[in-house]
């Protein structure tokens, strides 16, 4: 079983690195008062509002909202998963990761591990290619497709037989083994009861991760069936939107050829590495998101799409190029290549062969190419209006780009074609992204919106200042509290009273997670005077309004409960040393 992080080992980490470091490699950061600022590098913008925090070892964008620590800005900047930002950041630090399948989950594969259940599956679909009396259908299938035993053996394919139970009888010899089974979507539950086999008469091909796990599987139907693939649900190990079909097999060689050609089924890959073009990958049944687009550069400036000719494909190409504009940055390029309609690349290499293939991917569309050619069917350059409309079409998709030369070139070309100078576009340009960043900021400028209660308060100020907790001798006079929030509070301070060394940033990493994770990504940018000046001293004037409100809730409970039925003898007791303090409270201190 693979070993899990300790969460010790976390909050170690968040405290050894400072994330100032960690974001001034990637994004130049600029000193302002005791933050540091900078355009913020996940949405286009001209005046900064991107702020990364020393004393919190977090980082805000006022613009668009994203936040988080360290952890989380690898996550989001290099699209990495949670594995690999912490050991980026270990690595950096020169602190081994250990490994302790007893320790706590780390966040981002929370739950039991599945790897196990996912490699023993693993291990009986490519024994049923060999061995199941019915595989000869599977294996004459591969033949007719044009794939050797060899590849077959490279990629790891497997037979899933026809039937409801096969899986189920071989690997789910108790109820802890069927609900690994399940989580990890190789089963499905009966309304009746029981459990049955998800994959069925089809090619099992295995999803690996960027260090060669198994994640997942992907079927391909053996007859005529619907649908014609499938793929393993959404689990804590798969997430659709940032794997990529290939891509561990791949990689070195897109690192060697500089390039990468991304087309829409497993077989695709398959095929295309049959005939020796080893730099394909495929997205895993949903649209191109900008992660894939983002990992893929991390190995390759140069990424070509493959998709169908037809209204489908194009509009694929389409989605695909809308969210991959944001990655742009100077240096990296994509193209389009558009197969002949009823053709894939699985039968169009196999048609013509791979020279003749590589020969298209060579003649494949630029995008800016595409872009303009697709803008052009909208509008009618011929007409003045048509050109003011195609302006009002490319502007908000060029505004994507990141700042660069790519990006002025792109005005420039859509100057040409509109016939508006380039000075009053790019004017243009800058007072639509400047509107954006106000509205955004406008709306969310302290992350409340409505004045906190002291619950409230001493949640933000005990986050963004975590060594407060040692001002509350005892967490437990809050519990009898009817507030929002106070179960919250109460579990923070425990977190807190247990581990006083926890950082704002380890804190927040700790609610990964929790229910609570977006009332606290609030709380933690909440700016508020009590957090500026003398802090100690409005957290001391909380805790007492919350002492205050604890003893007037208790007592009149008392006070109802006598009114009720009466109460026993200690909590007669309990409502006169209640009523006493109320009065002694309540009556002001005598001038000197």
């Amino acid at each position: 079983m693979a070993g899990r992080i300790p969460q010790a080992f976390i909050d170690e980490l968040l405290t050894r690195i400072d994330i100032v470091d960690v974001v001034d490699a990637r994004v130049p950061l600029t000193k302002m008062g005791k933050d540091f600022k900078a355009r913020c590098p996940f949405h286009d913008e001209k005046t900064p509002s991107f702020t990364v925090s020393a004393d919190k070892q977090f980082y805000h964008c006022f613009g668009c909202g994203v936040h988080g620590s360290a952890i989380g800005f690898l996550m989001e900047y290099e699209h990495m998963s949670f594995p690999e930002a912490v050991e980026e950041l270990a690595g950096a630090a020169g602190m081994p990761v250990p490994k302790d399948s007893r320790a706590d989950s780390e966040p981002a594969e929370a739950g039991a591990d599945l790897s196990g259940a996912l490699q023993e599956a693993d291990r009986y679909y490519r024994l049923q290619l060999r061995e199941h009396p019915q595989a000869h259908h599977a294996v004459e299938y591969l033949k007719r497709r044009g794939l050797s035993g060899e590849i077959a053996a490279r990629f790891g394919l497997g037979y899933a037989p026809e039937g409801w139970d096969n899986l189920v009888r071989a690997l789910g010899r108790s109820e802890a083994q069927l609900q690994n089974l399940l989580r990890a979507g190789l089963l499905a539950k009966r309304e009746s009861g029981g459990y049955y086999d998800r994959f069925r008469n089809r090619i099992i091909f295995p999803i690996h991760d960027y260090r060669g796990r198994i994640i997942g599987f992907g079927g391909r139907v053996l007859d005529q069936g619907e649908p014609k693939y499938l793929n393993s649900p959404e689990t804590p190990l798969f997430h659709k939107g940032r794997e990529m079909y290939g891509l561990y097999l791949a990689r070195e060689t897109i690192r060697r050829e500089q390039r990468a050609l991304v087309v829409e089924g497993y077989m695709d890959v398959v095929a295309l590495a049959q005939f020796g073009i080893d730099f394909v990958v495929a997205t895993l049944g949903t649209a191109t998101t900008r992660e894939h687009v983002e990992r893929l550069f991390r190995f390759t400036p140069d990424v070509t799409f493959c998709f169908d000719g037809d209204r489908a494909g194009r509009q694929a190409a389409w989605r695909a190029l809308e969210n991959a504009l944001p990655a742009l940055h100077d240096g990296r390029q994509i193209s389009f290549l558009f197969v002949p309609e009823g053709e894939d690349p699985d039968s169009l290499v196999r048609k013509e062969g791979r020279d003749a293939f590589l020969a298209r991917q060579g003649q494949a569309t630029p995008l800016p190419e595409f872009l303009f050619q697709t803008l052009q069917k909208r509008a009618d350059v011929s007409r003045l209006d048509g050109r003011a409309r195609l302006a009002e079409l490319a502007r908000p998709i060029i505004s994507k780009l990141p700042d660069g030369v790519f990006r002025q070139m792109m005005l420039e070309r859509l100057s040409t074609i509109s016939q508006l100078d380039l000075g009053t576009l790019s004017t243009l340009m800058l007072k639509t992204e400047e509107t954006k960043v106000t509205r955004a900021v406008t709306r969310t400028p302290t992350g409340l919106k409505q004045p906190p209660s002291p619950v409230r308060s001493a949640v933000a100020m005990l986050l963004q200042n975590p060594a407060l907790v040692q001002h509350v001798p005892d967490s437990n006079e809050f519990a009898g509290i009817d507030a929002p929030g106070v179960e919250l509070l109460r579990e923070l301070l425990a977190l807190l009273q247990a581990e006083p060394q926890l950082n704002t940033a380890a804190v927040m990493e700790r609610f990964r997670q929790s229910e609570y994770r977006p009332h606290l990504e609030k709380l933690v940018v909440w700016s508020h005077p009590m957090l500026e000046h003398d802090v100690e001293a409005e957290f001391r004037g909380l805790l007492e309004q919350l002492r205050r409100v604890a003893h007037a809730q208790r007592t009149d409970a008392l006070l109802n409960k006598e009114r009720a039925g009466g109460l026993d003898q200690a909590e007669r007791a309990e409502l006169g040393r209640l009523l006493a303090e109320k009065s002694r409270l309540d009556t002001p201190e005598p001038n000197r």
